[in-house]
């Protein structure tokens, strides 16, 4: 009890005096995580409310594969990433490996599916009651659409937060493609895996205590976008 109490001591005193090795991983696991949720929801919104409007013959096997890629493991992504970003790779001429922008990649691919997957769900739970309205009130096709997607904003803002707590608590594509180097592709994940297995304890806690904070931040805001949404 003593090794855990002074560790905690530690750990607290590291984040209230800023330590710069714990809040460097921190504003690096922030930053690259909302890069990666802007672009995932680029692709995944669009995506995922086309699927969800337009019916078509492989609808239900596109679902399918959705809902596969939601839980695919993060190392799988990395190992992807990593075989077109390495030197032999097809894209290793852009030098992106061990980069930030080589995790933006990684982790916007990780994400992507989610949000559609979710907005797919949100559209299919909306009211489509809403077009033969906006039809007859004189709106046209891409109007009724629009209003349709008003309808289930709520899901798609749930779809980005959901990605985003995805993203945020990921290590292998941090770990794989952005190389944890000090200062500079360092998240939280891969500094708490690393402090810990050099025993430094102390400073693995404090970082596991904010990305707590963090991950507990994006499920209040999820539930209160799904309270919205049913309210």
């Amino acid at each position: 009890m003593g090794f855990i109490a002074e560790s905690l001591k530690t750990a607290f005193t590291l984040i209230l005096s800023l330590d710069q090795e714990v809040f460097s991983a921190v504003w690096t696991s922030l930053g690259v995580a909302s890069w990666s949720i802007i672009f995932a929801g680029l692709l995944g919104i669009p995506v995922g409310v086309a699927i969800g409007l337009v019916e078509f013959r492989l609808k239900r096997a596109v679902i399918t594969v959705l809902n596969t890629l939601m839980g695919v493991p993060t190392v799988v992504i990395g190992i992807l990433v990593y075989s077109f970003l390495s030197r032999q790779g097809p894209l290793g001429f852009w030098g992106l490996l061990f980069t930030p922008k080589a995790m933006i990649v990684g982790q916007t691919l990780l994400a992507a599916p989610i949000v559609a997957a979710y907005t797919v769900t949100a559209i299919k739970a909306a009211d489509w009651r809403v077009l033969p309205t906006a039809f007859t009130l004189g709106a046209g096709r891409l109007q009724s659409m629009a209003q349709l997607m008003r309808e289930a904003r709520f899901g798609m803002m749930a779809a980005v937060v959901a990605g985003f707590g995805r993203v945020i608590s990921e290590v292998g594509v941090a770990m794989m493609i952005g190389g944890n180097i000090r200062l500079y592709t360092r998240t939280m994940t891969t500094a708490i895996a690393l402090e810990t297995s050099k025993g430094e304890f102390a400073t693995g806690l404090a970082l596991g205590m904010i990305l707590m904070v963090v991950a507990l931040s994006v499920n209040l805001l999820l539930n209160a976008l799904q309270q919205g949404r049913h309210a």
